[in-house]
Parts: C-alpha cells; sequence; structure tokens
C-alpha cells in the first residue's frame, strides 16, 4: 500500500498505523497527491481491521507548511483567474474544494481514533488536518499558524468547524483573523493540544507510547466511545446518556469482556482480539 503514495508514508506495526506526511513538497507541504492520496490512505487503514488507532506526524523537522500553493497553481490557475471565470469556473473550484476537504473529513470520520504529533511548523491546512485529530501532542519548539488570510483565502479544510469546539470561538476568531504565529505554549494554554514535550524525539516516543496504551484495549470498545463521544458533540446530556445505553444494550456483550474479566481474575494482562 505504501509504495503506491507519493505525499505518505505508511507504518504499520503490531495495531499502530503511523500516517507519515513525506511532502514531496518543502516541510511537507501538501499538493495535488496529498489532497487525492490521504482519503485513500485513511480508508484503507479503516478497513484493515489490524490497524487499531492511527498516528500523524511529519517527516523530518515539520509537521507541515500546509497548501503547497506552487504546485497547486496549475490546478488552482485557470479556476481563479482569467476572464472566462464563470459558472463553470466556480462549479469546478467549488468541487475542487470538496474533493480537498475528504483529506480532512476522512480523518474526523474515521472510527478509530487518531493522534496527531506535531514538531516544527504546522501552517495553514496542517492546522486544518490536526484539527481532524482526536487529539494533539507536540514538541517545545512546535509553531502554529492558521495563516489563510494572510494569503487572501478564508480556511475551508474544517479549522473554522472544529477547532471552536477543541479551543473556543474567542481563541479561534483571534487565530483566523490575525494568521499570527503561535507556540507550543500558548496551543498548550487554549487547549489545542493536551501535552508538550521538551523534544521532537521524546514527542514521538511519547506519541507512541499513548497510541500503544489505546491498542492495548479493546478495539471495538475504543471505537465505541469514539463514536458515543462524536454523537453527543451537539446534543442534550439526555440524549448522549439514552444514545450510550442503546449502545452499551447492543454491544456490551462481547469477547473481549469475558477476556477481560478473565485477566482480572487470572492477575495477567488481557489480550484483546476485537470481538
Amino acid at each position: 500500500m505504501a509504495e503506491t503514495y507519493q505525499s505518505l508514508r505508511i507504518e504499520k506495526s503490531d495495531g499502530i498505523a503511523e500516517v507519515v506526511l513525506i511532502g514531496p513538497g518543502k516541510g511537507n507541504a501538501m499538493g495535488p497527491d496529498f489532497w487525492r492520496e490521504m482519503p485513500e490512505a485513511i480508508r484503507e487503514l479503516e478497513a484493515d481491521e489490524s490497524v487499531r488507532v492511527l498516528l500523524v506526524r511529519g517527516e523530518g523537522k515539520n509537521f507541515s507548511y500546509g497548501l503547497e500553493l506552487a504546485a497547486m497553481t496549475e490546478t488552482l490557475g485557470p479556476l481563479i483567474g482569467g476572464d472566462n471565470n464563470l459558472a463553470s469556473e466556480r462549479t469546478k473550484l467549488l468541487q475542487l474544494i470538496q474533493r480537498m476537504q475528504g483529506a480532512t473529513e476522512g480523518l474526523a470520520r474515521c472510527r478509530k481514533p487518531v493522534l496527531a504529533a506535531v514538531q516544527g511548523w504546522c501552517i495553514g491546512g496542517g492546522i486544518d488536518l490536526i484539527a481532524a485529530c482526536d487529539f494533539r501532542y507536540c514538541s517545545r519548539e512546535a509553531k502554529f499558524s492558521l495563516r489563510e488570510a494572510k494569503v487572501g483565502i478564508i480556511a475551508d479544510l474544517g479549522a473554522l468547524q472544529r477547532l471552536p469546539r477543541i479551543i473556543g470561538e474567542g481563541h479561534t476568531r483571534e487565530l483566523a483573523y490575525t494568521a499570527g504565529d503561535f507556540d507550543a505554549e500558548r496551543a498548550l494554554r487554549m487547549g489545542l493540544v493536551n501535552e508538550v514535550f521538551e523534544s521532537p524525539e521524546a514527542l514521538l516516543a511519547g506519541a507512541r507510547a499513548t497510541a500503544r496504551k489505546i491498542a492495548d484495549n479493546p478495539p471495538l470498545v475504543v471505537q465505541g466511545a469514539k463514536q458515543v463521544m462524536e454523537y453527543c458533540a451537539d446534543k442534550s446530556v439526555e440524549d448522549g446518556l439514552r444514545y450510550v445505553a442503546v449502545w452499551n444494550a447492543a454491544f456490551l456483550q462481547s469477547n473481549d469482556l469475558t477476556e477481560a474479566f478473565a485477566a482480572f481474575m487470572e492477575r495477567r494482562p488481557p489480550r484483546f482480539q476485537g470481538r
């Protein structure tokens, strides 16, 4: 699978799939290959029952510089300039944006948990990408910027929709309106990241350790918890309680539940199979 991708590398090991951004643009910038390949990669990983958790990270010193403007010029140019910029071109541009949204939507809708590990710069589309993950870690030198306003674009790949749920309306509006840079400490204070690690090496080790803990739990229970939380995001507590009660009534009985009790009684680590 990984051999077919130009912008990604997939590394799978014992229930964990690392989705590594590799460019080929500078700073793992996101060109045409990325927008085509990312949704496909997520679909394949979601269908792979051996994968229990996804870890998204960047190759090298940075997470991502965001949209690779130079590489996208050939695609975007005819749709945003020229004398024939009419309904046909507007429709094609709309369709292009919607296809690009599939890269972040695929992560957000993935039934398996997704963790992002951010080192170095995370700009523009990189923010859209990590906002679609379940939670985020970063290293001390990480820097972030929702920079679309500086290049004459309204962020349209999910950050403006998801960040308010993560960091609140005020922080999101400030970041979107100023297009300024902010560091790891600010990201931690506003709640964009769960933890800051002292170095990229410590970040990767910490992210992998957390992914390992997730992968060691019953996969269907973890996926169920994610689905319940997603459902409850815009519902009342009463609706959420009703939903999780029905969920457990339907799915509580499992071989993994029996294994959990057996392992507790026998004082050994459980061996969950997702059944």
